[in-house]
């Protein structure tokens, strides 16, 4: 399936103050993620964060936060997006506006980006994990994380493939500012 900026939906999930320190190759995941939530941005993509215990972990880290002004955050305490009730009626209401395509980032993928994404699978939506877009502490983690999505027939992409998919099209004045972000 082709994503469509139209039927799409970003869910980052728990890129905050304290966490994001331990992960492993966290410079160029935040670099990946927030290109992903600034491009979503300028296309008009709704953008939904996540904050898992923000009390203990801290907020979603400055960079992400700056790249966007237009996105809804959420506190919760179960790893799974999905069973905080804030944020899976938002997630649903978006839903119900036909975006049913759910794009998911952020840490750490073989807790709550897992368990997120094979719920709201479950739940009937179309489910992409922006694979370059993840980090767990352990590279090791990824790469489970990884078999677990695939088993569980949801799709992987990265950052480019998100992003061009939405574009459609080359040579546009969109395309040109866009192409110089992912840079």
């Amino acid at each position: 399936m082709i994503l469509s900026r139209h039927r799409s939906q970003v869910l980052i999930v728990d890129v905050q103050d304290r966490l994001l320190p331990a992960m492993s190759g966290k410079e160029n995941f935040l670099d990946r993620c927030t290109k992903l939530v600034s491009i979503a941005g300028f296309l008009g993509v709704p953008v939904t964060i996540s904050e898992q215990y923000p009390k203990g972990l801290g907020k979603t880290v400055n960079p992400i936060i700056q790249s966007n002004g237009n996105m809804k955050i959420f506190n919760k305490m179960h790893f799974s997006c999905f069973e905080d009730e804030s944020i899976c009626r938002h997630i649903e209401d978006l839903n119900n506006s036909e975006r049913d395509q759910l794009i998911i980032a952020g840490i750490e993928s073989h807790v709550c980006v897992l368990q997120s994404a094979i719920d709201f699978k479950n739940k009937g939506l179309k489910v992409f994990v922006v694979m370059d877009a993840v980090a767990s502490r352990l590279k090791k983690s990824v790469s489970l994380a990884k078999s677990r999505l695939k088993y569980n027939n949801i799709e992987l992409v990265n950052v480019e493939m998100v992003v061009f998919e939405w574009l459609k099209v080359s040579g546009t004045s969109e395309f040109k500012k866009i192409s110089n972000l992912l840079k």
